[in-house]
């Protein structure tokens, strides 16, 4: 039978870090601390800028990861089938400015979270005081929805980029390798990279819209 290293190595980080925390579960009933394992209060009790930051750090990487993975896939096919047809060496250089383009989304969504930080005020009233919205946590329930918004928009704008990146890189990769067998393909298939392009677009797009509202120190 066949074996993927790819998937082996996912399952055995993944269930590493299962065990590892399956284990401190089991350490903190037996020790009488279980009560302790509360992910109700942590994500309550969590600061904002916690999963803020992590938005962001979610939306650069992810999209890094995935120029450089589409950049690794379309450069060695342009490398490769340029020995044999030097010509297209130039013009499908646009692969790779495609590529390129899903690292500067991820990093213009990063600039934008990274400027709606404000200052976080403390024992200061909801702006809507209504009863239905009276709490008792920590934090303001602006800030944590502010929080939570940058966190998902981090995880839209990463994995999508990741997925434009590496769909732009294998129709790169073909149309290089296309190009070079017959130059009247490479215009058509280059329509093609540019729809695969669009899916980070597209997830940019709704990352502005997720955190349009979401602004810190609203409560004032």
């Amino acid at each position: 039978m066949k074996s993927c290293y790819g998937c082996c190595g996912l399952y055995s980080y993944v269930g590493f870090w299962v065990t590892v925390l399956a284990t401190w579960a089991i350490i903190m009933v037996i020790t009488g601390n279980g009560y302790r394992i509360d992910i109700g209060g942590f994500l309550g009790d969590a600061h904002p800028y916690m999963w803020a930051v992590f938005g962001i750090a979610i939306a650069i990487s992810f999209s890094v990861v995935g120029a450089a993975w589409g950049i690794w896939i379309t450069g060695a096919s342009i490398l490769g089938a340029g020995v044999n047809a030097p010509r297209i060496k130039t013009k499908n250089l646009i692969s790779i400015i495609f590529c390129e383009a899903v690292a500067i989304y991820g990093i213009i969504m990063a600039i934008v979270f990274a400027n709606d930080f404000k200052v976080i005020y403390y024992g200061y009233t909801a702006s809507n005081t209504a009863p239905i919205n009276s709490y008792s946590g920590v934090f303001h329930p602006e800030d944590i929805f502010a929080g939570y918004s940058m966190l998902g928009a981090g995880l839209t704008v990463g994995i999508s980029n990741l997925a434009c990146g590496i769909c732009v890189g294998i129709v790169g990769a073909g149309a290089a390798c296309a190009d070079a067998q017959d130059a009247g393909l490479f215009v058509k298939i280059l329509i093609v990279e540019i729809f695969g392009s669009a899916i980070g677009l597209f997830g940019l797009i709704i990352g502005i819209i997720q955190v349009e509202k979401a602004k810190f120190g609203a409560v004032l």
